[in-house]
């Protein structure tokens, strides 16, 4: 059975609709947004604004995404907010979700920006939801036994609880699914900066969010996107001043082509930069494993400490694996002492790794937040002071070499 298989929301009234996870609990609640069946992995956000932003957000592909906020699609829907691409435009963006649990569907959006509303946005797309939902529930459930399989089923796919229950069993599991190239871009493409480029950089799109690009350019640097199987020679071909990963969904141990390529990376001294997946395949490379978290942290009001300072930043995150700690803060690699430079606050998860030297660092969270806080907008930054100060030898000389 596919993900998803859908028709138009019928326009007489509410429809029933079930939530059915995987231990056999089943929620029964009202349809909204397109009909049929939807099949992903349970988890929660705890994000009180930004639905646009999380539903629209790639990290979240092959994910049943049930919201913590009371009320959903109070500000409808617009062209500027959404985190990926729909058919290479904006237009409010792709929504890459499996499916949408809520408790209260807003009756009337209202916000001046709003151009349509959720319901109508989720329909057109073919995005089943489920409303009416008592998602404290569901989340308590999720936290005491861990994020699993799911499905949603309405329409003329609402059967007998056991057909839906074996549908929800049979998908395949997030842990060990690969899914970068599911959701890259096909095509390399540039976004460039308003004015003159200072450098050039080549950012890996592993699941990229729209506003990853617009932070860099605003910052006076050209981002070349590239797709998640691109090589080192198509890296150097552009002759780059640094390199990006990104954020993405799917489990870090599968990336085994994106972990080869940042050691390369590594190896050429090019600088480097990476956030979310991007932390763990630089974690991988570095020599930690990644384990799949019992519910991940999702959301926008997740602090972090960074070790060096103790300064913590309210970050904005989306993943369900992580980086094992090493035994001690640092560690050898082939290419200099390693260390943890970031931690969560509420459990100790590394949330951020970097080569000593400073010539490559990762964090596990959105600095780029859209939705969320501001806090962490300074790596951009510090990415950018790290291209200005590299004396590893200039972008020319590293053009076309092997």
């Amino acid at each position: 059975m596919t993900p998803h298989s859908t028709t138009p929301a019928p326009q007489a009234g509410p429809q029933p609709a079930v939530l059915v996870l995987e231990d056999g609990r089943i929620h029964r609640g009202t349809s909204f947004g397109a009909t049929g069946t939807t099949l992903g992995e349970a988890v929660f956000t705890t994000g009180m604004s930004g639905y646009q932003e999380t539903l629209t957000d790639p990290s979240y592909c092959r994910q049943i995404v049930v919201a913590t906020a009371p009320q959903i699609g109070n500000t409808g829907w617009n062209d500027e907010d959404g985190e990926s691409l729909l058919d290479g435009e904006a237009r409010g963006g792709r929504i890459w979700v499996s499916g949408f649990v809520i408790r209260d569907l807003s009756r009337q959006p209202s916000n001046h920006r709003s151009s349509r509303s959720l319901e109508d946005e989720m329909a057109a797309q073919g995005v089943v939801g489920i409303a009416g939902i008592d998602t404290r529930a569901v989340v308590r459930h999720i936290r005491e036994l861990g994020a699993m399989k799911a499905g949603i089923f309405s329409g003329d796919d609402l059967t007998d609880d056991e057909t839906m229950l074996t549908a929800v069993r049979a998908q395949e599991s997030m842990a060990g699914a690969s899914l970068s190239d599911e959701v890259s871009t096909r095509e390399a493409y540039v976004v460039e900066p308003e004015g003159e480029a200072s450098y050039t950089i080549a950012a890996l799109d592993l699941g990229i969010k729209t506003n990853t690009p617009r932070m860099l350019t605003e910052r006076g640097v050209r981002v070349h996107v590239l797709p998640a199987d691109s090589t080192l020679q198509d890296i150097l071909d552009l002759g780059v001043d640094g390199v990006f990963l990104s954020n993405g969904p799917g489990d870090p141990a599968t990336a085994d082509h994106a972990v080869h390529l940042t050691k390369e990376v590594l190896g050429q001294g090019i600088p480097f930069f990476g956030i979310c997946f991007g932390n763990q395949i630089l974690g991988r490379a570095l020599g930690l494993e990644t384990y799949k978290m019992q519910f991940g942290h999702r959301g926008i009001n997740i602090p972090v400490i960074e070790k060096a300072t103790g300064a913590v930043a309210i970050t904005s995150q989306n993943h369900g694996f992580a980086l094992r700690a090493p035994e001690g803060d640092t560690w050898q690699t082939p290419w200099g002492t390693a260390a943890v430079t970031h931690v969560c606050a509420n459990d100790g998860t590394v949330e951020g790794v970097a080569l000593v030297d400073g010539s490559a660092f990762s964090v596990q969270y959105h600095p780029e937040s859209a939705a969320g806080p501001r806090d962490a907008a300074d790596l951009f930054d510090r990415f950018v002071s790290l291209l200005e100060s590299s004396d590893l030898g200039s972008a020319d000389s590293r053009k076309g070499s092997n």
